[in-house]
């Protein structure tokens, strides 16, 4: 089978959006602000955006609040050519624990990532459907140890089954995540130093103990 260019796909999308004159609906599902950032600059002249925050993976609830705080602050600077809306999701961690029992063990980017990327990516369908949105995407394959191949799977499947566009996509290409970098510095960004659930903050403390590195 033939490998698929996600990020050309997209802009044929785009390219399409283009030609009709069409500025459509987009609800757009975000890990973080850094990972957010390029994705904004991207997509936001040829999308009415919507950033959904929808992370019940995230560890502590601290880091959750923290996250949700940066990302409004984000958006409030950011200048956007069409105004960008924010919406928040539910913070029940119970359910990601739930989802991912028995998987505690596996290392980061496995079994495990995979289904927190459905959990999220699913809720994003589901409220994109319940609010008429024309699309719907996520920002996690702007880094460089997301896998594009498993998110744009997930969200076809979730798409046919919601009956809402997904926007196929590899954020990562094209320098895009070196420009979330470029636009953390920027904006002055808090830029965490693990994905997000328990599970990866312990194996990132075990690794590097209290010397942690950039956004993953």
């Amino acid at each position: 089978m033939e490998k698929r260019n996600y990020a050309l796909e997209m802009e044929r999308t785009i390219g399409r959006l283009r030609e009709e004159g069409r500025i459509p609906t987009l609800f757009l599902h975000s890990c973080c602000t850094p990972c957010s950032s390029s994705v904004l600059e991207l997509l936001s002249d040829f999308f009415q955006i919507t950033v959904f925050y929808y992370n019940p993976n995230l560890y502590p609830e601290e880091e959750y609040r923290h996250r949700a705080r940066e990302q409004q602050a984000f958006l409030k600077q950011f200048p956007a050519k069409h105004p960008i809306s924010f919406l928040e999701g539910q913070f029940h961690p119970e359910q990601f624990y739930e989802a991912v029992r028995g998987m505690e063990a596996l290392p980061e980017g496995g079994e495990r990532c995979g289904v927190c990327y459905r959990m999220r990516l699913e809720e994003t369908a589901r409220q994109a459907k319940e609010g008429g949105f024309a699309f719907f995407t996520t920002t996690l394959s702007v880094s460089p140890k997301k896998d594009a191949v498993r998110l744009n799977t997930i969200g076809e499947e979730l798409a046919a089954l919601y009956g809402v566009t997904y926007l196929t996509s590899d954020f990562k290409k094209k320098n895009g995540y070196l420009r979330s970098c470029e636009l953390s510095k920027e904006y002055g960004m808090y830029r965490q130093d693990y994905c997000g659930c328990e599970f990866s903050y312990r194996e990132r403390k075990e690794k590097h103990g209290n010397t942690l590195g950039r956004t993953v």
